[in-house]
């Protein structure tokens, strides 16, 4: 909105209320203008972000939000001229799903004996058991967001029941984590091992996920300007997680665009490549039963291998070649 604003005030127009002609005007001066920071112009998706930010801004105000349908033409037809040009700004940039494969080699690279390695296989293994955004993770307590399940008796440690807040539904969900057969990637034996190691430092109750620095210390201490800065009870950020996701992965070498977000996408892949069933691959992970977003990971893992028809058909195919005389 500030940047709206300076605009705004270059070409004489108004800020707020704004016109819908002003919104319109802007989204086509975004998509000719290079960017300081980029040397590129704004993104289709960046600019629908800009629209609802000024949309929103307006209602805060208690301004009537101006009609935009002007402004998500010209960003319609920016996105198909960059798709027409097959420009990469006109696709999604999608976190890599982080399956069991890439946590396997990622996790593999920690150093687990230490409390910063004890946190990190933690965050990666809960994320993806849980199918949750670095924004659903970072938030969790212990032990108020655990449950320990009912015992069973093949099971020494049946597993817990994690309360996570699904952001995008805005609602509470109840998932349950049970172990792993491979000890490596079991995510209850991860958050154990780390509680555990956090009840040595004196940690026992509050934020799972902790800041820690290179010498190991707890609620490490981050200053701006002289100006501290961070959660003062030590809590990790969303995007610290993510930094942590890519860190671990990039010390395999395996490429991708890794963030906390390809835990969520990860578990869509594990599960599929399990047949699991979709409805119970979303309620799992807490989307709703008419997810876009889940149904286009869905068509992007089941578009690959046996899952993909050309292949059934060739492999069915071939299979009744061998069957004739």
């Amino acid at each position: 909105m500030r940047r709206f604003a300076e605009w705004c005030d270059t070409v004489g127009r108004r800020v707020m209320p704004a016109a819908p002609q002003t919104v319109t005007a802007y989204m086509s001066y975004l998509k000719r203008t290079p960017r300081k920071a980029t040397g590129r112009p704004y993104g289709p998706k960046s600019m629908d972000r800009i629209i609802a930010s000024i949309r929103s801004s307006h209602r805060a105000a208690g301004f009537k939000p101006p009609d935009t349908m002007g402004a998500r033409k010209v960003v319609a037809g920016y996105r198909e001229a960059l798709s027409l040009a097959q420009d990469p700004a006109a696709q999604p940039r999608k976190a890599s799903p982080a399956d069991r494969t890439v946590l396997r080699a990622a996790i593999g690279q920690l150093d687990r004996t230490r409390l910063a390695g004890k946190r990190d296989a933690a965050l990666m293994l809960l994320g993806h058991a849980v199918a949750s955004r670095g924004s659903e993770l970072v938030p969790l307590n212990w032990p108020d967001s655990f449950t320990d399940l009912p015992p069973e008796e093949d099971h020494a440690d049946p597993g817990f029941r994690v309360r996570v807040y699904r952001k995008k539904r805005k609602k509470w969900q109840n998932v349950d984590v049970v172990p792993d057969p491979e000890p490596e990637l079991c995510a209850v034996q991860a958050v154990r091992a780390l509680v555990a190691a956090l009840a040595n430092e004196h940690h026992t109750s509050g934020p799972l996920f902790m800041r820690i620095d290179q010498h190991g210390y707890l609620r490490a201490e981050m200053t701006r300007h002289g100006k501290p800065i961070g959660d003062p009870s030590g809590r990790m950020t969303a995007e610290a997680a993510s930094d942590v996701v890519d860190r671990s992965v990039a010390r395999t070498g395996i490429p991708g665009k890794w963030t906390s977000h390809s835990l969520r996408r990860g578990f869509v892949k594990s599960a599929r490549d399990a047949k699991a069933d979709i409805v119970d691959i979303g309620r799992h992970g807490g989307w709703d039963d008419r997810s876009k977003a889940l149904i286009g990971y869905i068509d992007e893992e089941d578009s690959r291998g046996e899952r993909n028809p050309l292949a059934q058909i060739a492999k069915k195919a071939a299979h009744s070649q061998q069957e004739q005389p």
